[in-house]
């Protein structure tokens, strides 16, 4: 049966009303669906650290939109310079919540560069930027699907790491949008998804994804993955990103660098999907980058955290690795594919694409 009449298209997370910005609550899928308005830059701050609302590009979409918001806060403020300053602490708050993924500052960075040139009305400037900003995203993810798509062979077998999908943009996906558009073209045999531990945005998150639009799809425990390559289940490894740095190297959710170094052996490719506003120039290395640790009550059961005394027990809970360039197969950006990409490849590509 044919695909290629149906979009696979129907996930909004990120809506902006007018008043307020509603985020789909990704803590509570795939049990409940349920929005929640943020009306206040302390709210968005606060639903980014706690993953009410996630993904390099649904983050980056919340900031501009956040922006918005902290505009219409500063609006009873008399004078420029007080206006100003007061804008800037509020944009800060927003740069506060997550480290890691750096669509969150890219946004922040364009909000104020555009409020430096005092428009006559930054709320109504501020608006039309981020809505556009917004449509974008959803432009380019279907773009990389496309054009990440192409590069996949017919009867092929995927996996995805964590959720790179419409809920971690404005809508349709990166990693999620090379699998949507693959699977509508008929291109795809099988298509697997790690749970990916602690948060399990695999399970909860990327199959509420599939299931939502009719998408056959296999969940696997992490620790399966291994053994799905040396049975040669699979073909593609797709990933996203929440940073790629000027070399290459590319920063997502922890787990991605095992599964590289995994496909690398066993000769299965690895293609990581992401926009432009995921591109990082400023840093070199990915190991350069700051690295976001977040609570050890996500990773150890509640006996050693709420009821044991003494307890002598800790974790180390990363959320992110680095997967260095030379495990990749593909970069899939909106613009353009770089394979097996390196630091004269990045350096073309920027010099060419970055506006």
């Amino acid at each position: 049966m044919s695909n290629e009449n149906v979009q696979f298209d129907s996930i909004r997370p990120v809506i902006w009303t007018g008043q307020a910005l509603r985020l789909l609550d990704q803590r509570l899928l795939p049990e409940k669906e349920v929005y929640i308005d943020i009306n206040t830059t302390q709210a968005l701050a606060e639903a980014i650290k706690d993953m009410c609302v996630r993904g390099a590009p649904a983050i980056g979409i919340s900031a501009a939109f956040g922006a918005v918001i902290a505009a219409q806060e500063c609006l009873s403020l008399q004078g420029t310079e007080r206006w100003q300053q007061s804008f800037q602490k509020k944009l800060n708050i927003l740069a506060a919540s997550r480290p890691t993924a750096v669509n969150l500052f890219n946004a922040i960075n364009a909000a104020k560069r555009l409020i430096a040139q005092e428009p006559v009305e930054p709320i109504k400037v501020l608006e039309h930027w981020a809505k556009q900003w917004l449509a974008d995203d959803i432009l380019a993810n279907k773009e990389i699907g496309r054009l990440g798509a192409g590069l996949i062979e017919d009867h092929s077998r995927v996996l995805t790491h964590c959720n790179a999908g419409a809920l971690a943009t404005g809508g349709y996906g990166t990693a999620l949008g090379v699998i949507r558009a693959a699977y509508q073209q008929s291109k795809l045999d099988k298509i697997y998804s790690a749970e990916t531990r602690p948060w399990n945005q695999g399970s909860r998150l990327s199959l509420w994804e599939f299931n939502k639009e009719n998408i056959p799809a296999t969940l696997i425990a992490d620790t399966v993955a291994a053994t799905l390559m040396q049975q040669d289940k699979l073909d593609w490894i797709i990933v996203g990103a929440d940073r790629i740095t000027a070399n290459g190297d590319v920063i997502n959710k922890v787990g991605t660098y095992s599964l590289a170094v995994l496909a690398k052996h066993h000769g299965v490719k690895l293609m990581v999907a992401a926009p432009l506003t995921t591109l990082d120039w400023e840093t070199q290395s990915g190991f350069e980058a700051e690295i976001e640790t977040r609570d050890a009550k996500e990773l150890l059961p509640l006996y050693y955290t709420d009821v044991a005394e003494n307890c002598v027990v800790d974790t180390w809970n990363p959320v992110f690795d680095v997967t260095p360039a030379e495990l990749v197969s593909a970069i899939v950006t909106e613009k353009a594919v770089l394979k097996s990409p390196n630091i004269s490849k990045m350096a073309e590509f920027k010099q060419q694409y970055n506006q």
